[in-house]
């Protein structure tokens, strides 16, 4: 195959871009990101020549993994000192941005044009181009992963070309370009599908009874609202349930004071036990902006200190009742290290490494403590519970899961390692982390 993509621009020559003498750890402080150094280019050009005579070199975004999938034992390279672009196409709906925009950002500013994403993670705060290569996601039956909003990008390829790609023009391997870990190329750019500004309003309701845990009840409540999650003690009930349903303003039947048997909280709470709720967005049942309802937590905090590691694991829809009932029995020694627990729904989508790819999921996901030796040692037992649902992790968090079994789970690998070997030959966009994972 021919490679995809037409140069927007040859690798340049020039001098080397400001860094620093080494990364140092991700947001929770949980992963170090490796030695260094870190570049901090300040226009695209300046990227092009550092990635051209590079031998290795992986980028970072927020720094809000939990796994090693940016770290690296060579060179790192920060986009957040380029100029930041924001270009909104109101009449095609789309937009073009820069890859290092963060979600809050971005949705205040589609806002005033009265347009919106589709769907929005529970954090604001996390960039457009990391989000989008690690299959991050909001939740909802209809809505699908982040990355399902791409339909166009630009990037640095490792010979230090600028190239852009379209859904419309390279339908062939667009769909392996979007979420790729960042192996096939350092995203600078990205043009995103947009819908119509819309409103939502949430509610939280308590106590969701243990017979609605099953998968036509799990099912059920999931599928009863724009965007709905559980969040859990792995004790066979749901202690919340956050739903965010979309209206059309003004909204004039109120909210229900029960859901599916669980009763609305009196105020507002925070998803886990004994944290005050100033963080989260409005729970009052007044209807919003939809960025500002379809997050958990408001962009201006910082929702958590970062003394936590993540884990999440996508399972098919349908069995959500099952898969979580599996997970139950280990359910003494789950909350001894647990902050919270979520299961949230996603749409089936066509990304090659997408968790969701071809299989509408329920993603089970944990907050642990930050104990890594604990956690680790628990995660093949809950992996093992898993096993009968075909889980796939989330490639950003923690898991424990043999690379032959997540290699199995992706039917799209081989044209994926096809395509990596066409745009990086020499393999410098790799890390340790996606080499075990994808093969060398």
């Amino acid at each position: 195959m021919a490679t995809p993509g037409s140069p927007a621009g040859s690798a340049p020559t020039g001098g080397s871009p400001p860094r620093d003498a080494a990364p140092g750890l991700s947001w929770s402080g949980s992963v170090d990101l490796g030695p260094g150094p870190l570049h901090r280019p300040t226009s695209v050009a300046a990227l092009q020549a550092l990635v051209g005579r590079s031998d290795r070199i992986r980028a970072l975004g927020t720094r809000h993994s939990f796994s090693q999938v940016a770290a690296s034992d060579a060179d790192l390279v920060s986009l957040e000192r380029i100029p930041a672009r924001i270009e909104i196409d109101t009449a095609r709906r789309r937009v073009w941005l820069g890859a290092q925009v963060r979600y809050g950002e971005l949705a205040l500013a589609l806002d005033e044009a009265g347009l919106a994403l589709p769907t929005m993670g529970s954090l604001p705060h996390i960039s457009v181009g990391g989000a989008s290569a690690t299959g991050t996601h909001g939740s909802g039956d209809a809505q699908r992963s982040l990355a399902s909003s791409v339909r166009g990008l630009e990037m640095v390829t490792a010979d230090g070309e600028l190239r852009r790609y379209s859904r419309e023009e390279h339908p062939a391997v667009f769909d392996g370009l979007v979420l790729s870990l960042g192996t096939l190329g350092i995203v600078t750019a990205l043009e995103l599908d947009l819908v119509p500004a819309f409103s939502v309003r949430q509610a939280v309701y308590l106590d969701l009874p243990a017979d609605r845990m099953d998968d036509a009840g799990i099912g059920a409540v999931l599928s009863s609202a724009y965007s709905v999650s559980l969040f859990h003690r792995w004790d066979g009930a749901a202690a919340q349930v956050w739903v965010k349903q979309a209206v059309s303003a003004p909204a004039t039947d109120p909210l229900p004071e029960t859901w599916h048997g669980a009763r609305r909280a009196p105020g507002p709470v925070h998803p886990a036990p004994g944290m005050p709720p100033t963080f989260c967005t409005d729970q009052s049942g007044e209807p919003g902006p939809s960025f500002e309802r379809l997050p958990h937590f408001r962009m201006e905090f910082t929702p958590s200190s970062g003394e936590e590691i993540q884990s999440e694991y996508f399972v098919p829809r349908e069995q959500a009742g099952s898969a979580l009932a599996a997970v139950c029995t280990l359910g003494e020694r789950i909350r001894p290290l647990l902050h919270v627990s979520e299961v949230r729904s996603l749409a089936a989508d066509d990304l090659w490494l997408s968790p969701a790819h071809d299989r509408v999921s329920a993603c089970l996901h944990f907050t642990w403590r930050r104990d890594p030796e604990a956690v680790v040692a628990l995660l093949p037992e809950i992996e093992e519970a898993l096993a009968p649902f075909a889980p796939r992790p989330h490639w950003a968090k923690v898991f424990t899961t043999d690379p032959e079994d997540v290699r199995a789970q992706y039917p799209r690998l081989e044209d994926f390692r096809a395509l990596r070997e066409e745009l990086d030959p020499r393999r410098v966009l790799r890390n340790d982390y996606v080499d075990r994972l994808l093969g060398p």
